[in-house]
């Protein structure tokens, strides 16, 4: 019986696709009580190929192809298609463990509604992730090694599951949000506000393979920032602006920051090289897209 469907996004992401969909298929579980539906936003690098190639020998991938505006809407439309009671999100750049659904499945199995977020490492290579596959040690996962109770704040869609229904409940998620960032957050601030809890499974263990150049991560990180001013917008609430890092205060200091250009171009160029650099470069970055959106820019 199916129980699990797996709802992947992709955009012309076929390099990584090729180890992420055998990853899926390695699972730990029957054949036949999962599924793997790939919402594909019309790629032209060969996904739809390859897909079909691997359904005939595993009729469990179905390739969803259409004009998505965004994740969100990918993400929706591969909800509609699932035919799981539970459905979990990861993305086309991210690598499963065999036991990865078993991981989810354990905790659905209890009545009260509740999300599961499982652990996502971080790994710049198929060397790395095979590294830090094969020693947990090397792992460095945000959450820690322990089960826990998480807010709306780390609902990530990279390694999360949800039962369907519950999903529905609250409308799935909100296709409004087309950039890059906070589309699953925004889902997951709805989700605990109609009371389903969300907790983090340590064993639940996938591997995110994205090796981002720092100029490409710090625009993901401004259109992020314009992705926080609509979260806020729908959900006008002080923990909002607080959680999100939208305070008087970060604001403040960012237009200090600002004021002084060979400030930023220190910054800027010491961020290609630096952990804490990058780390307040990413974050000007981020107040540079809310102060935008804010400004109606």
């Amino acid at each position: 019986m199916l129980k699990i469907s797996v709802v992947v996004p992709t955009y012309n992401r076929l390099e990584t696709l090729r180890v992420v969909i055998p990853s899926l298929l390695a699972q730990d579980l029957p054949p036949e009580s999962y599924e793997i539906i790939v919402a594909d936003s019309n790629s032209n690098d060969g996904t739809a190929e390859y897909l079909a190639e691997v359904a005939r020998a595993a009729p469990r991938v179905r390739h969803l192809p259409g004009a998505y505006s965004g994740r969100a809407m990918a993400r929706n439309a591969g909800i509609a298609a699932a035919r799981g009671a539970i459905v979990l999100f990861t993305d086309s750049d991210i690598i499963a463990s065999p036991d990865l659904l078993a991981r989810h499945l354990e905790h659905h199995r209890e009545p009260r509604a509740q999300a599961v977020v499982g652990m996502e490492v971080q790994v710049e290579s198929y060397l790395d992730y095979v590294r830090k596959r094969d020693d947990p040690r090397l792992r460095k996962p945000l959450h820690g090694t322990a089960p826990k109770r998480l807010s709306w704040l780390y609902f990530l869609t990279g390694n999360a599951s949800v039962r369907r229904t519950d999903l529905e409940r609250v409308g799935g998620f909100d296709e409004s949000f087309t950039g890059y960032g906070h589309e699953d957050l925004e889902l997951g601030y709805r989700l605990q506000q109609a009371g389903v809890r969300i907790v983090y499974e340590p064993r639940a263990v996938n591997y995110h393979w994205q090796a981002t150049p720092y100029r490409e991560q710090a625009r993901k990180m401004e259109l992020a920032g314009r992705s926080t001013v609509r979260f806020y917008r729908k959900h006008p609430h002080f923990i909002v602006k607080a959680r999100l890092g939208m305070t008087p205060l970060s604001l403040g200091l960012h237009g200090v920051l600002a004021r002084v250009p060979r400030a930023v171009e220190w910054l800027e160029r010491l961020g290609e090289h630096n952990g804490l650099a990058r780390t307040i470069a990413y974050q000007y970055h981020y107040l540079n897209g809310v102060k935008a959106a804010l400004n109606g820019k």
